[in-house]
């Protein structure tokens, strides 16, 4: 589990008011906690806590498991759920989504950067590189040539700000660094954002070049579509999940923010094959990220997210499994 609700008694409550060992005053009865906030509590609060610790879904008694010395994650669970708690028989995709948070959230644990792989595979099956490479020339050149009704035009050869990285110039140091610094996919990425890791609020460098020569706070690379801000004029990696597309499938709509669009015309295609579209329905809900930059239409009404570089590499939708 990655969720436990702490409910302390009224006679618990008060001995953990008055304790000189609270640490945490804004701790109280009925308090849902996440494991990556939970693991970071102070040891006296945890010892303390965790006895009081519950499933979020049966409510059945749950216990709490440190991270161990050999690289396994803290974790809550419990022996008592009911025989039909969702967290006693949870989908395949949840465990596999929690499990790649925990991977995760290890990571920016343990590890002193962070690179990202826009080449490795996701869990669903996709087509080769060079499958994915066919008919691209004409693809780009049909989407060059219609503009959607938003008039947004795609971006042409951009490059990151400096402003935004810091330049690593010294070949040794780089390639000592790629002996210890772990990669990460933008699929098992993005389920770590969406079950709560810490990953958008960390410190951790994290490079977007294989060559490790660009390299941004995590903090201020991954943004929820909520936040997306057209006047920083800055790529991100943007995620959050989606809430509809329009009826040609032609724009993606973000369910965190009602005035967002992603334009995929020009991809549409493989882009659907990639990730085994073939219904509106297939995107309902889906959860996704991309790297890209945010900018205002013409008549700054909409703001829209613009795929960088059409690269289909740097974006990973995750489907609802029925």
């Amino acid at each position: 589990m990655l969720d436990a609700i702490c409910v302390l008694t009224t006679e618990a409550a008060a001995e953990h008011a008055s304790s000189p060992l609270r640490l945490n005053p804004n701790a109280q009865t009925g308090v849902t906690y996440s494991v990556f906030k939970f693991q970071l509590l102070p040891e006296a609060e945890i010892e303390h806590l965790r006895q009081h610790l519950y499933c979020p879904a049966c409510y059945g008694k749950a216990y709490f498991r440190k991270a161990s010395k050999d690289g396994k994650a803290a974790c809550f669970g419990s022996r008592y759920h009911e025989h039909d708690c969702i967290e006693f028989n949870p989908s395949a995709q949840k465990s596999r989504e929690e499990q790649d948070a925990l991977e995760v959230q290890q990571q920016l644990l343990d590890a002193d950067a962070l690179v990202i792989d826009f080449s490795l595979n996701p869990s669903n099956k996709r087509p080769s590189n060079s499958a994915l490479n066919v008919n691209a020339r004409q693809e780009q050149e049909v989407g060059a040539k219609n503009k959607t009704a938003h008039d947004t035009e795609p971006l042409e050869s951009v490059q990151e700000p400096k402003a935004d990285y810091q330049v690593a110039v010294d070949k040794p140091e780089i390639a000592i660094m790629a002996k210890r610094t772990p990669s990460q996919g933008l699929e098992k990425l993005l389920h770590s954002l969406l079950r709560g890791s810490d990953l958008a609020k960390s410190d951790l460098w994290v490079y977007t070049d294989d060559e490790r020569k660009y390299r941004w706070r995590a903090k201020n690379l991954f943004v929820n579509f909520a936040d997306a801000d057209p006047t920083d004029n800055k790529p991100h990696l943007y995620w959050g999940t989606l809430s509809h597309c329009d009826p040609l499938m032609t724009w993606l709509n973000p369910a965190d923010s009602k005035d967002i669009g992603i334009p995929i015309e020009v991809v549409k295609t493989k882009l659907f094959k990639q990730f085994n579209i073939t219904d509106k329905r297939d995107l309902e809900g889906a959860g996704i990220i991309l790297f890209g930059k945010c900018f205002w239409n013409k008549d700054k009404t909409r703001k829209i997210i613009q795929l960088w570089d059409n690269d289909l590499r740097r974006i990973f939708i995750s489907t609802l499994e029925d």
